[in-house]
C-alpha cells in the first residue's frame, strides 16, 4: 500500500540527491562464508548433529531431486548469520478477513504483552477494531507496545495515537516526518515497512498486509469482480507461526525499538521458553538501511541464481534493479520455468508504470508475465524448485531493498512448499497472460507514463 504524497516522495528525492546514494549489493559466492553443513536450531539452541541430518533427511525424503533441497539449504544457512530454525507450525493466511481472525484470537488469548509494528494504522473500522482489542488487553495488565511508521500512518489523525497511548500502550513514531521530534538519526526517506505482531513472544504474524478496511473482501469471492463504481478488493498474504522461531522475530521487534530510542520496554517475558509446535524449518530475516546491504536482497537472489526448475514470483510492486532481471534471464537460460503474477491495477501508478517498462525486455528473454484480475495484488512472495518459499513485506523494488526497513520468512521443505504452489495457482488462475506480441501494440500514451515511471524508480 502506498499512501505517499508527492510532496514527501519530491522531499525524499531531493533529501537523496544531496546526500549519498545507496547502492544494491552485488551477490557474488564470496559474500556468504563457508559454513559446511546447514546448522539448525531448535527450542534450546543449536540442535547436535545427528538430530540436525535427521530432519535435514526428512526435509528432503521423497523428492525427484534429492540434491534441490539440501543446495537450497546450504545457500540459505550461509548468506547470513541469522539462524535456521527447526520445530515451526505456519499458517497460510490469505486475504484481510482471514488474517484478521487470525490476529484478534491472538490479541484475546494474549497473558504477557502484545508487540505490533505495522506501516499503515488507519482510523478506520478495522483500525477502530485494533485499537479496542489491544486497548482492552492493556486493561487486563497485558503490556501492548507499538511501533507504527510516521510516513505511513500520516494520514491518520493524531487523537487516535493520543488516545492509545492514554491507555497505557507504549508508543513508538518511527523515523518522525518532522526531524526536531526525531530521536535518532533522521532520514527522511528510510521507512519501517514492517508488518509484525508477536503475542507473548510465543506467536508471529508476518506479510503484507497492513490495518486498513481495505482488506475488509476477499479476492477470491464471487462479488469481486471489477464492477464500474466498485472497489477491488485487496490480494495479500501473511503467515501465523508458532514455534522457536518466533525469537529471532522478537529480537529484530526490541532491535527496531532500541536503534529509535524508544521509551523503556516494561519488564515482561519477552523471550519465554518455546517449544518445538510443528516441522517447519524457517529463516527469520529482517532487512534494514542501517545495514551494508540487503540480507533479504542476497538471499533472493541466490535462492534464484540456485534455481534448478523453477521460479514463482508474487509481487505487488515490481520495479527490477540490473541484478535481479539478469538472474531472472539467467535463470530461463538455464531452463528453468519463470513465472511473475504481478497487478492488473494498482493504487501508486508510478511503481506500476515504471515496472511495466521492463515487460519487452523480460519478455523477450523468455520470462513470463501475469497480471491478476479482479483484485488489487499487494502480495509478496516467492517459490522457488517447491522447497524455498518466502512470504513477507518486501517488494521487488528498489525502496523495499535500499530504504525500507522489511522483513520476511524464508520456510525450507516441500510440504510447505505445495501449500504455497496451490496459492499461486490459484492467482495465477485468475491471471491474464502478458504476450510479447500483445505488449508491443500498446498505446504510446503507455509508453510515455512508463518513461516517466522509470525516472523515479530509485526513490519510488
Amino acid at each position: 500500500m502506498r499512501r505517499v504524497a508527492f510532496a514527501w516522495i519530491t522531499a525524499a528525492a531531493l533529501a537523496l540527491l544531496l546526500g549519498a546514494c545507496s547502492v544494491l549489493p552485488r551477490v557474488v559466492p564470496d559474500m556468504a562464508h563457508d559454513s559446511g553443513a546447514p546448522q539448525l536450531e531448535g527450542a534450546r539452541g543449536p540442535l547436535t548433529a545427528a538430530r540436525s541430518k535427521e530432519i535435514l533427511d526428512g526435509l528432503r525424503a521423497g523428492g525427484k531431486q534429492p540434491d534441490v533441497l539440501e543446495r537450497h539449504l546450504a545457500l540459505e544457512a550461509a548468506i547470513s548469520d541469522s539462524p535456521l530454525v527447526a520445530g515451526n507450525r505456519i499458517a497460510l493466511l490469505q486475504d484481510g478477513p482471514s488474517t484478521y481472525q487470525a490476529m484478534f484470537a491472538a490479541i484475546r488469548a494474549a497473558r504477557d504483552h502484545i508487540n505490533m509494528e505495522t506501516y499503515i494504522l488507519e482510523d478506520d473500522e478495522v483500525g477502530q477494531r485494533f485499537a479496542a482489542a489491544l486497548t482492552a488487553k492493556q486493561r487486563q495488565g497485558v503490556q501492548v507496545n507499538l511501533i507504527r511508521d510516521s510516513v505511513g500512518t500520516l494520514n491518520t489523525p493524531k487523537e487516535f495515537f493520543k488516545k492509545l497511548a492514554d491507555d497505557g500502550i507504549n508508543m513508538l513514531e518511527f523515523n518522525p516526518v518532522n526531524p526536531l521530534t526525531a530521536k535518532s538519526g533522521w532520514d527522511v526517506n528510510q521507512r519501517d515497512h514492517r508488518k509484525l505482531l508477536i503475542v507473548d513472544g510465543r506467536t508471529a504474524f508476518l506479510g503484507g498486509i497492513n490495518v486498513s478496511s481495505v482488506y475488509s473482501g476477499g479476492s477470491f469471492s464471487q462479488g469481486s469482480k471489477d464492477r464500474p463504481g466498485s472497489k477491488l478488493p485487496w490480494r495479500d498474504t501473511d503467515l501465523q507461526i508458532d514455534g522457536p522461531v518466533v525469537a529471532e522475530l522478537q529480537k529484530l521487534f526490541i532491535e527496531t525499538w532500541e536503534k529509535q530510542q524508544g521509551p523503556p520496554l516494561p519488564k515482561r517475558q519477552y523471550f519465554p521458553k518455546l517449544s518445538r509446535q510443528g516441522d517447519e524449518v524457517v529463516h527469520a530475516i529482517g532487512g534494514s538501511p542501517d545495514e551494508p546491504y540487503s540480507v533479504i536482497y542476497a538471499t533472493l537472489i541466490s535462492a534464484i541464481d540456485a534455481a534448478g526448475t523453477e521460479v514463482l514470483l508474487t509481487n505487488a510492486y515490481f520495479v527490477p534493479d540490473p541484478q535481479l532481471i539478469a538472474s531472472l534471464k539467467g535463470a530461463v537460460a538455464r531452463g528453468v520455468d519463470v513465472k511473475i503474477v504481478l497487478p492488473a491495477a494498482t493504487d501508486s501508478p508510478l511503481v506500476f508504470h515504471a515496472g511495466r517498462s521492463y515487460y519487452d525486455e523480460l519478455l523477450r528473454a523468455g520470462i513470463k508475465l501475469y497480471e491478476r484480475q479482479n483484485a488489487l495484488l499487494h502480495a509478496k512472495t516467492a517459490l522457488i524448485d517447491g522447497v524455498w518459499s518466502t512470504v513477507g513485506s518486501t517488494n521487488l523494488d528498489w525502496r523495499s531493498f535500499l530504504h525500507n526497513q522489511e522483513v520476511n520468512a524464508v520456510v525450507l521443505g516441500k510440504g510447505f512448499g505445495q501449500r504455497m504452489r496451490a496459492a499461486f495457482d490459484d492467482d495465477l488462475a485468475a491471471s491474464k497472460q502478458v504476450t510479447l506480441m500483445q505488449w508491443q501494440q500498446r498505446s504510446p500514451v503507455e509508453r510515455v507514463k512508463e518513461s516517466f515511471g522509470r525516472l523515479w524508480q530509485y526513490w519510488l
